[in-house]
């Protein structure tokens, strides 16, 4: 039986600089230990097989994700920046 050891929701990053503010994207990731003892990483575009046992973690993985149902404010968080009132951004 396999562990979910952490389950992390895509987002952006956001580091300020001289100008204004950078947005890195992380991808939503989920930390599995497997049922042979290897502890994998998964992503949304990695593949869901343990490679030490041929485990397949798509189902409880499947459970967690996120995809497809996060929110406006998580995908563009520009939109929504306080200090930036008049920025020319698009919306």
């Amino acid at each position: 039986m396999e562990t979910i050891v952490k389950h992390v929701q895509g987002h952006y990053d956001v580091q300020e600089v001289e100008f204004g503010k950078v947005y890195r994207w992380c991808p939503e990731r989920t930390i599995v230990d497997c049922a042979c003892g290897q502890r994998l990483v998964f992503t949304t575009t990695s593949t869901t097989t343990c490679r030490r046992c041929g485990a397949d973690h798509k189902a409880s993985i499947g459970e967690r994700s996120a995809a497809g149902r996060l929110g406006d404010e998580t995908l563009h968080p520009w939109r929504y920046a306080e200090d930036q009132p008049n920025s020319g951004l698009p919306f």
